[in-house]
Protein backbone atom coordinates (compact mmCIF):
# COMPACT_ATOMS: atom_id res chain seq x y z
CA UNK A 1 0.00 0.00 0.00
CA UNK A 2 1.68 3.36 -1.04
CA UNK A 3 1.33 6.49 0.74
CA UNK A 4 -1.14 8.86 0.08
CA UNK A 5 0.27 12.25 -0.53
CA UNK A 6 -1.15 15.69 1.01
CA UNK A 7 -1.53 18.52 -0.45
CA UNK A 8 -1.02 21.64 1.28
CA UNK A 9 1.67 24.52 1.88
CA UNK A 10 4.42 25.89 3.76
CA UNK A 11 3.70 29.63 2.49
CA UNK A 12 1.13 32.12 2.51
CA UNK A 13 -1.77 30.23 3.68
CA UNK A 14 -0.04 27.66 5.53
CA UNK A 15 -2.17 24.69 4.66
CA UNK A 16 0.12 22.19 6.17
CA UNK A 17 -0.73 19.60 8.58
CA UNK A 18 -0.01 16.34 10.20
CA UNK A 19 -2.32 13.36 10.08
CA UNK A 20 -2.80 11.54 13.40
CA UNK A 21 -0.60 8.25 12.16
CA UNK A 22 2.16 10.72 11.11
CA UNK A 23 1.64 12.72 14.52
CA UNK A 24 2.61 9.61 16.40
CA UNK A 25 5.10 9.03 14.07
CA UNK A 26 7.13 12.33 14.90
CA UNK A 27 10.95 12.30 15.41
CA UNK A 28 10.24 13.74 19.17
CA UNK A 29 14.26 15.20 20.00
CA UNK A 30 14.16 15.36 24.04
CA UNK A 31 14.85 11.74 25.73
CA UNK A 32 14.57 13.38 29.13
CA UNK A 33 12.91 16.47 30.73
CA UNK A 34 16.14 18.80 30.28
CA UNK A 35 18.25 19.69 26.81
CA UNK A 36 21.93 20.34 26.87
CA UNK A 37 24.20 20.07 23.18
CA UNK A 38 26.18 17.16 23.44
CA UNK A 39 27.83 14.72 20.54
CA UNK A 40 24.59 12.34 20.46
CA UNK A 41 25.43 10.67 17.65
CA UNK A 42 24.91 6.79 16.78
CA UNK A 43 24.83 4.35 13.88
CA UNK A 44 22.19 5.12 11.15
CA UNK A 45 20.48 2.30 11.01
CA UNK A 46 16.95 0.76 10.54
CA UNK A 47 14.27 1.11 13.03
CA UNK A 48 11.03 -0.04 14.28
CA UNK A 49 7.84 -0.14 11.34
CA UNK A 50 6.24 3.18 11.41
CA UNK A 51 8.74 5.71 12.49
CA UNK A 52 10.64 7.60 10.35
CA UNK A 53 13.70 5.23 10.70
CA UNK A 54 11.50 2.45 9.08
CA UNK A 55 13.99 3.98 5.94
CA UNK A 56 17.09 5.20 6.24
CA UNK A 57 15.97 7.65 3.72
CA UNK A 58 12.29 8.57 5.11
CA UNK A 59 9.41 9.81 2.72
CA UNK A 60 6.49 10.61 3.70
CA UNK A 61 2.94 12.33 2.76
CA UNK A 62 4.59 15.48 2.84
CA UNK A 63 6.80 14.42 -0.05
CA UNK A 64 5.08 16.16 -3.38
CA UNK A 65 3.98 19.24 -1.22
CA UNK A 66 8.04 19.47 -0.40
CA UNK A 67 9.38 19.15 -3.84
CA UNK A 68 6.64 21.35 -4.85
CA UNK A 69 7.84 24.02 -2.21
CA UNK A 70 11.67 23.12 -2.90
CA UNK A 71 10.90 23.89 -7.34
CA UNK A 72 9.32 27.86 -5.71
CA UNK A 73 12.44 28.57 -3.55
CA UNK A 74 15.36 27.64 -6.34
CA UNK A 75 13.27 29.75 -9.23
CA UNK A 76 13.21 32.48 -6.31
CA UNK A 77 16.94 31.98 -5.51
CA UNK A 78 18.75 29.22 -7.69
CA UNK A 79 22.27 30.17 -5.09
CA UNK A 80 20.41 27.82 -2.95
CA UNK A 81 21.48 24.73 -4.66
CA UNK A 82 25.05 25.19 -5.66
CA UNK A 83 28.32 22.42 -6.28
CA UNK A 84 32.06 23.79 -6.53
CA UNK A 85 33.41 22.42 -9.34
CA UNK A 86 35.42 19.21 -8.01
CA UNK A 87 32.20 18.21 -5.97
CA UNK A 88 31.09 16.91 -9.51
CA UNK A 89 31.53 13.17 -8.64
CA UNK A 90 30.37 13.37 -5.16
CA UNK A 91 27.28 14.66 -7.00
CA UNK A 92 26.78 11.80 -8.35
CA UNK A 93 27.41 9.36 -5.52
CA UNK A 94 24.90 11.33 -3.96
CA UNK A 95 22.40 10.61 -6.81
CA UNK A 96 23.21 6.55 -6.36
CA UNK A 97 22.49 6.90 -2.76
CA UNK A 98 19.19 8.78 -3.15
CA UNK A 99 17.44 6.39 -6.00
CA UNK A 100 18.69 2.93 -4.16
CA UNK A 101 17.17 4.18 -1.27
CA UNK A 102 14.62 5.69 -2.53
CA UNK A 103 13.68 2.55 -4.71
CA UNK A 104 14.13 -0.14 -1.87
CA UNK A 105 12.01 1.57 0.71
CA UNK A 106 9.33 2.68 -1.56
CA UNK A 107 8.94 0.52 -4.60
CA UNK A 108 5.51 1.73 -5.40
CA UNK A 109 6.68 5.04 -6.31
CA UNK A 110 10.04 4.59 -7.08
CA UNK A 111 11.77 2.37 -9.40
CA UNK A 112 15.86 2.75 -10.64
CA UNK A 113 16.85 0.37 -13.30
CA UNK A 114 20.39 -0.29 -14.46
CA UNK A 115 21.96 -1.97 -17.30
CA UNK A 116 25.80 -1.02 -16.87
CA UNK A 117 25.95 2.62 -16.98
CA UNK A 118 22.65 3.37 -18.35
CA UNK A 119 19.92 4.02 -16.01
CA UNK A 120 16.16 3.93 -15.46
CA UNK A 121 14.71 5.89 -12.41
CA UNK A 122 11.13 6.38 -12.37
CA UNK A 123 9.38 8.81 -9.68
CA UNK A 124 5.80 8.13 -10.29
CA UNK A 125 4.33 10.56 -7.17
CA UNK A 126 6.57 13.73 -9.73
CA UNK A 127 5.80 12.02 -12.95
CA UNK A 128 9.24 11.75 -13.72
CA UNK A 129 10.20 9.07 -16.17
CA UNK A 130 13.94 9.89 -17.27
CA UNK A 131 17.08 7.60 -19.04
CA UNK A 132 20.43 8.79 -18.63
CA UNK A 133 23.68 7.49 -18.40
CA UNK A 134 25.51 7.59 -15.02
CA UNK A 135 28.73 9.82 -15.04
CA UNK A 136 27.60 11.96 -18.17
CA UNK A 137 26.00 14.85 -16.43
CA UNK A 138 24.80 16.11 -20.20
CA UNK A 139 21.82 13.15 -19.89
CA UNK A 140 20.48 14.64 -17.06
CA UNK A 141 18.32 18.03 -17.22
CA UNK A 142 20.44 19.37 -14.35
CA UNK A 143 23.63 18.49 -12.81
CA UNK A 144 23.62 15.33 -10.93
CA UNK A 145 23.19 16.29 -7.06
CA UNK A 146 20.58 19.26 -8.26
CA UNK A 147 18.33 16.53 -10.23
CA UNK A 148 17.96 13.96 -7.27
CA UNK A 149 17.67 16.78 -4.45
CA UNK A 150 14.70 18.23 -6.66
CA UNK A 151 13.29 15.24 -5.81
CA UNK A 152 14.32 13.98 -2.50
CA UNK A 153 13.29 15.45 1.27
CA UNK A 154 15.32 17.69 3.19
CA UNK A 155 18.37 19.36 2.93
CA UNK A 156 21.85 17.97 1.50
CA UNK A 157 25.09 19.22 2.12
CA UNK A 158 28.44 17.20 0.83
CA UNK A 159 31.33 17.92 2.91
CA UNK A 160 34.79 17.35 1.08
CA UNK A 161 37.52 15.46 3.39
CA UNK A 162 41.17 17.05 3.23
CA UNK A 163 43.42 18.38 5.59
CA UNK A 164 41.99 16.41 8.54
CA UNK A 165 38.92 19.10 8.42
CA UNK A 166 35.16 18.94 6.59
CA UNK A 167 34.19 21.53 4.27
CA UNK A 168 30.88 22.69 2.84
CA UNK A 169 31.56 22.08 -0.66
CA UNK A 170 27.97 21.34 -2.28
CA UNK A 171 24.66 21.67 -1.05
CA UNK A 172 20.70 21.42 -1.70
CA UNK A 173 20.02 23.88 0.57
CA UNK A 174 15.82 25.31 1.18
CA UNK A 175 14.49 24.37 4.01
CA UNK A 176 17.43 25.77 6.65
CA UNK A 177 16.97 26.76 10.07
CA UNK A 178 18.59 30.33 9.73
CA UNK A 179 21.57 29.70 8.52
CA UNK A 180 23.24 30.16 3.98
CA UNK A 181 24.44 27.63 2.24
CA UNK A 182 25.84 30.77 -0.11
CA UNK A 183 27.55 32.39 3.28
CA UNK A 184 28.67 28.86 4.02
CA UNK A 185 30.14 27.33 0.80
CA UNK A 186 33.33 26.55 1.12
CA UNK A 187 33.67 26.87 4.98
CA UNK A 188 34.99 24.09 7.12
CA UNK A 189 33.60 22.25 9.78
CA UNK A 190 34.67 24.77 12.78
CA UNK A 191 33.79 28.33 10.58
CA UNK A 192 30.54 27.40 9.79
CA UNK A 193 29.43 25.94 13.32
CA UNK A 194 30.77 29.35 14.85
CA UNK A 195 28.03 31.20 15.85
CA UNK A 196 26.60 28.12 17.67
CA UNK A 197 26.45 28.91 21.43
CA UNK A 198 28.66 26.71 24.66
CA UNK A 199 29.44 24.02 22.43
CA UNK A 200 32.65 25.16 21.10
CA UNK A 201 33.68 25.62 24.89
CA UNK A 202 32.86 21.84 26.01
CA UNK A 203 34.67 20.32 22.87
CA UNK A 204 31.65 18.78 21.68
CA UNK A 205 32.52 20.17 17.65
CA UNK A 206 35.89 18.84 18.23
CA UNK A 207 34.99 15.55 18.99
CA UNK A 208 32.34 15.29 16.88
CA UNK A 209 34.78 16.51 13.87
CA UNK A 210 36.92 13.44 15.01
CA UNK A 211 33.92 10.92 14.63
CA UNK A 212 32.60 12.41 11.45
CA UNK A 213 36.33 11.77 9.58
CA UNK A 214 36.44 8.43 10.92
CA UNK A 215 33.19 7.44 9.26
CA UNK A 216 33.22 4.30 6.82
CA UNK A 217 31.43 3.71 3.88
CA UNK A 218 28.06 1.55 4.55
CA UNK A 219 28.04 2.60 8.36
CA UNK A 220 25.98 5.75 8.35
CA UNK A 221 25.97 7.75 11.53
CA UNK A 222 22.60 10.26 12.58
CA UNK A 223 21.85 12.56 15.65
CA UNK A 224 18.62 14.59 15.96
CA UNK A 225 18.84 18.73 16.45
CA UNK A 226 15.69 21.02 16.60
CA UNK A 227 14.63 24.75 17.02
CA UNK A 228 11.13 25.79 16.70
CA UNK A 229 9.55 27.89 14.17
CA UNK A 230 6.54 30.53 13.71
CA UNK A 231 3.88 28.84 11.25
CA UNK A 232 4.38 25.85 9.22
CA UNK A 233 7.26 27.25 7.01
CA UNK A 234 9.70 24.76 5.71
CA UNK A 235 12.10 28.11 3.90
CA UNK A 236 13.60 30.42 7.28
CA UNK A 237 16.62 31.49 5.92
CA UNK A 238 18.84 34.34 6.38
CA UNK A 239 17.69 35.71 2.95
CA UNK A 240 14.09 35.98 3.63
CA UNK A 241 14.37 36.98 7.09
CA UNK A 242 12.02 39.71 6.47
CA UNK A 243 9.46 36.92 5.64
CA UNK A 244 9.96 35.17 9.00
CA UNK A 245 11.33 37.14 11.41
CA UNK A 246 8.34 39.32 12.21
CA UNK A 247 6.07 36.09 13.01
CA UNK A 248 7.87 35.90 15.99
CA UNK A 249 5.90 38.90 17.29
CA UNK A 250 2.56 37.34 16.69
CA UNK A 251 2.73 34.83 18.96
CA UNK A 252 -0.36 35.17 21.23
CA UNK A 253 -1.68 33.16 24.15
CA UNK A 254 -5.15 32.38 22.06
CA UNK A 255 -2.79 31.20 19.02
CA UNK A 256 0.26 29.59 20.30
CA UNK A 257 -1.22 25.94 19.62
CA UNK A 258 -1.81 26.89 16.10
CA UNK A 259 1.26 28.56 14.91
CA UNK A 260 3.99 27.68 17.28
CA UNK A 261 5.75 24.62 15.44
CA UNK A 262 8.79 22.11 16.59
CA UNK A 263 11.15 21.93 14.04
CA UNK A 264 13.39 18.29 14.48
CA UNK A 265 16.17 17.83 12.01
CA UNK A 266 16.77 14.14 11.53
CA UNK A 267 20.86 14.77 10.67
CA UNK A 268 22.96 11.99 8.81
CA UNK A 269 26.34 11.43 8.03
CA UNK A 270 26.88 8.87 4.92
CA UNK A 271 30.56 8.33 3.12
CA UNK A 272 30.32 8.37 -0.69
CA UNK A 273 32.43 5.85 -2.40
CA UNK A 274 33.92 7.31 -5.02
CA UNK A 275 34.51 10.88 -3.85
CA UNK A 276 35.28 9.43 -0.05
CA UNK A 277 33.45 12.73 0.10
CA UNK A 278 30.51 12.65 3.68
CA UNK A 279 27.45 13.60 2.42
CA UNK A 280 24.99 15.22 5.23
CA UNK A 281 21.00 15.11 4.45
CA UNK A 282 19.32 17.51 6.65
CA UNK A 283 15.34 16.22 7.17
CA UNK A 284 13.28 18.62 8.17
CA UNK A 285 9.81 17.14 10.42
CA UNK A 286 7.56 20.35 11.66
CA UNK A 287 4.65 19.84 14.32
CA UNK A 288 2.24 22.11 15.26
CA UNK A 289 1.39 23.01 19.48
CA UNK A 290 -1.96 21.76 18.90
CA UNK A 291 -0.71 18.47 17.53
CA UNK A 292 2.41 17.50 19.48
CA UNK A 293 0.32 17.74 23.10
CA UNK A 294 -2.42 15.52 21.54
CA UNK A 295 0.54 13.08 23.32
CA UNK A 296 0.38 13.89 26.85
CA UNK A 297 3.90 12.47 27.42
CA UNK A 298 5.30 15.33 25.17
CA UNK A 299 3.15 17.98 26.06
CA UNK A 300 4.85 17.43 29.55
CA UNK A 301 8.69 16.94 28.60
CA UNK A 302 8.76 20.22 25.82
CA UNK A 303 7.44 22.25 28.78
CA UNK A 304 9.90 21.12 31.01
CA UNK A 305 12.32 21.51 28.04
CA UNK A 306 11.69 25.38 27.06
CA UNK A 307 11.21 26.55 30.78
CA UNK A 308 14.76 25.53 31.84
CA UNK A 309 16.25 26.26 28.77
CA UNK A 310 19.61 27.91 29.02
CA UNK A 311 19.28 31.60 28.07
CA UNK A 312 21.79 31.40 25.53
CA UNK A 313 20.28 28.18 23.60
CA UNK A 314 16.94 30.43 23.55
CA UNK A 315 18.67 33.48 22.44
CA UNK A 316 20.58 31.21 19.87
CA UNK A 317 17.03 29.16 18.55
CA UNK A 318 15.30 32.38 18.37
CA UNK A 319 12.58 31.30 21.28
CA UNK A 320 13.20 34.78 23.36
CA UNK A 321 10.05 36.99 22.32
CA UNK A 322 7.58 34.12 22.82
CA UNK A 323 9.09 32.01 25.11
CA UNK A 324 6.94 33.08 27.82
CA UNK A 325 3.76 32.44 26.22
CA UNK A 326 4.63 29.13 24.99
CA UNK A 327 5.81 28.08 28.46
CA UNK A 328 2.69 29.64 29.90
CA UNK A 329 0.66 27.63 27.68
CA UNK A 330 2.07 24.16 28.08
CA UNK A 331 2.07 24.55 31.80
CA UNK A 332 -1.29 23.56 31.81
CA UNK A 333 -0.74 20.59 30.15
CA UNK A 334 1.97 19.37 32.51
CA UNK A 335 0.22 18.15 35.85
CA UNK A 336 3.69 17.27 37.26
CA UNK A 337 3.75 13.67 36.38
CA UNK A 338 6.97 11.65 35.57
CA UNK A 339 7.55 11.09 32.10
CA UNK A 340 8.73 7.90 31.09
CA UNK A 341 12.18 7.00 29.57
CA UNK A 342 13.21 7.45 25.49
CA UNK A 343 11.80 9.96 23.57
CA UNK A 344 8.28 8.03 21.85
CA UNK A 345 4.90 8.84 23.17
CA UNK A 346 3.31 6.29 25.68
Amino acid sequence: MGITFRKETFRDDFTFRNSPEHIRRFPFPFNEDAYMYAVNIEPHVVGPKGSVLENLIDVDEHYVAEMQDRALVLAEDPLRCQSLPHMTLAGWDLLELLMEQQALGYPEHFTLTRDGDRWRWINRPLGIDDTFTFGDTSTLPYGPMEYITRQSQGDFCILDQRDGNLWMDAGMVTTQADWSLDFDIGMNFFEWHAPVPLAHEKGIFTRALKFLTNIQQGKPARRLNWTMTINPRLDTSPENYHKWGPDRATVTPENVGDKVHLRVELQSFWRLPRSNGIVFPIRCYLIKMDELVTQPKWARRLHRVIRDLPEELATYKGLTRYRPTLVEWLSKLDDGSPTSSGFGPD
